[in-house]
């Protein structure tokens, strides 16, 4: 799906429009085969970049090609089943437009453009570009924060995790580890927009860059907290299993040993072959006698050496 949107400052929702004009934001959403060599055509845009950014695996960076500079990046979405993956991103700047390309639909940002909840025009490209990898930023964070919330809630007694909260910390590690793939290249590419190499850029543009590039920062320092958190509570809990295990196979082998006592010594007074006791009258009881004797002392050591 295409779209051209074309806004000034004073406007404050965006027109959509039929034909291509100076000052636009062109806007494809899963574009088909068809509308890729379309949009080639029309931007004069590398058709090898805009194939490279309908790969999942596409990695964010930044090149610059007959003046129209290229970045890309990647967006985090959730599926039907609540699985967070991140998705590449490619934002074209050129002399009379802006292009943005989503391998899916993202109606989250789009909607807040096209409703005027964000303050843009899109004749001011780079400033554009900056306010849509804000919005990426946001989107972002929304998604850590709920890790983040889930982390926090299984830290609170990490002694009762269950395999269903397990399997969610295991989800959690790959969204996040998704994330520092996105996040720490994304950054580098920011700071080399400073450089000005890329993009021509104001002062005000710079600060919009620094903006963007903490922001970035941050979300990828508390990725690195929530992964170092889930380790440590997997780590915590592994323990805890291990040490309750070796307790409950302590446990058992000293029960087997004392109860392995009676068992040898009843087996050997149960044999039909002469043997002590056989003519006294208290000779079941005084096998008794011995076998409890017996067991008591070892229970005693047992429990002198802490194995219960």
């Amino acid at each position: 799906m295409l779209k051209i949107l074309h806004k000034t400052i004073k406007e404050k929702v965006p027109t959509e429009l039929e034909e291509l004009k100076t000052g636009s934001w062109i806007i494809a959403e899963n574009p088909s085969v068809n509308e890729l060599e379309k949009i080639s055509e029309e931007l004069k845009l590398e058709a090898d970049l805009l194939r490279d950014a309908m790969d999942p695996n596409e990695v964010p960076r930044i090149e610059k090609e007959n003046k129209i500079t290229y970045i890309f990046t990647r967006m985090p979405y959730s599926d039907d089943s609540g699985q967070v993956t991140t998705r590449p991103i490619l934002m074209a700047i050129g002399d009379k437009f802006i292009f943005t390309l989503f391998q899916k639909e993202s109606p989250t940002i789009i909607e807040k453009f096209m409703s005027g909840q964000v303050n843009y025009a899109t004749t001011q490209k780079t400033k554009l570009f900056f306010l849509i990898m804000s919005e990426i930023h946001n989107t972002y964070n929304r998604f850590v924060q709920n890790i983040n919330r889930g982390v926090r809630k299984a830290t609170v007694d990490f002694r009762t995790i269950s395999n269903r909260e397990i399997v969610s910390f295991v989800q959690f590690e790959s969204t996040l580890n998704d994330f520092l793939s996105a996040l720490v290249p994304t950054n580098v590419s920011l700071d080399s927009l400073l450089s000005g190499k890329y993009i021509s850029l104001y002062e005000s543009d710079k600060d919009l860059i620094e903006d963007n590039e903490l922001f970035n920062s941050q979300l990828i320092e508390t990725c690195k907290s929530n992964l170092k958190n889930i380790t440590n509570i997997r780590d915590a809990y592994s323990t805890i299993l291990t040490n309750n295990l070796n307790r409950v196979i302590r446990l058992l082998t000293a029960l087997t040993i004392i109860l392995t006592v009676p068992t040898i010594i009843s087996s050997l007074f149960g044999m039909n072959v002469p043997i002590p006791f056989m003519h006294n009258q208290y000779g079941f009881w005084i096998v008794l006698f011995i076998t409890v004797v017996v067991s008591g002392a070892m229970f005693a050591v047992f429990k002198r050496n802490k194995w219960f």
